[in-house]
């Protein structure tokens, strides 16, 4: 059915950082987009007068993705603008650095619902439609280098990763049948539009233990998931791409045994 159909997507969580990035390069690239917001009301329409800007179509989606109900709500508002839906992105999520020792029930809560939660019943419900309109959909969830590297007080931002992307890989598996791809992007250290002057000075730093000196845009994420949602990407299902700019590979990342 999607034949005759302009290319829609939904990216959670695209009021600002690497969702803004994603929606802004899906639609250069020709997509309507469904611009989701949990907070940032400003920053979800400045997203959607840029999406508009150039010509495609946007509309503005609100959800605490914690609670089924609202997702659902929301699915209902974006499908009242948009009858179908081509890519979902995954994309909203929240980091909370604590120690293990400090971590109260709410916080957990709080992470898990928001990072896993929320991706699992956004998929559950972009999935039904793609099925039931016969579109050879994507799902692409975004995750974090912590899925395989491991940081000080990331013992529930760590390992809720880790679950989202076993979750990629069991959802490819049984979408297959439908031909629904889902894959998933792991950004490591990446710059935000929000950084203070902080920020930047931290940026500097850390970047220095980077193979790659720098660290990555959204821009270039967003370009990233433009080609996993394309059929260039067509037989790559299950799986995740890793973009870190080798922040992972030294295992000692201060230590030069070269000499």
């Amino acid at each position: 059915m999607q034949n005759n159909k302009e290319k829609v997507a939904l990216v959670t969580g695209s009021g600002k950082g690497i969702g803004r990035g994603i929606a802004i390069e899906l639609a250069k690239a020709g997509y309507n987009v469904g611009v989701h917001y949990g907070s940032s009301l400003d920053g979800a329409r400045e997203v959607a007068k840029q999406i508009e800007d150039m010509g495609r179509k946007a509309v503005i989606v609100k959800a605490n993705i914690q609670k089924v109900d609202e997702i659902r709500s929301m699915f209902d508002a974006f499908f009242k603008e948009f009858d179908h839906i081509d890519l979902l992105v995954n994309n909203a999520g929240i980091t909370r650095m604590v120690p293990f020792l400090e971590v109260e029930e709410d916080l957990w809560e709080e992470v898990v619902n928001t990072d896993f939660k929320g991706a699992f019943f956004c998929s559950q419900m972009a999935a039904r439609n793609m099925v039931e309109n016969k579109i050879k959909g994507v799902i692409i969830n975004i995750t974090s280098n912590h899925t395989i590297g491991c940081w000080p007080n990331a013992t529930i931002y760590g390992p809720v990763k880790a679950a989202l992307t076993k979750f990629t890989k069991n959802l490819a598996l049984d979408l297959a049948p439908h031909q629904i791809r889902v894959v998933a992007i792991a950004p490591g250290y990446t710059e935000l539009e929000w950084f203070t002057d902080r920020h930047n000075r931290y940026i500097k730093e850390v970047s220095k233990k980077i193979p790659l000196q720098r660290f990555a845009n959204p821009k270039e994420i967003g370009e990233a998931v433009v080609y996993l949602a394309s059929e260039k990407a067509g037989y790559i299902t299950g799986t995740s791409l890793l973009m870190d700019g080798g922040a992972l590979l030294p295992v000692v990342p201060h230590n030069d045994y070269s000499g």
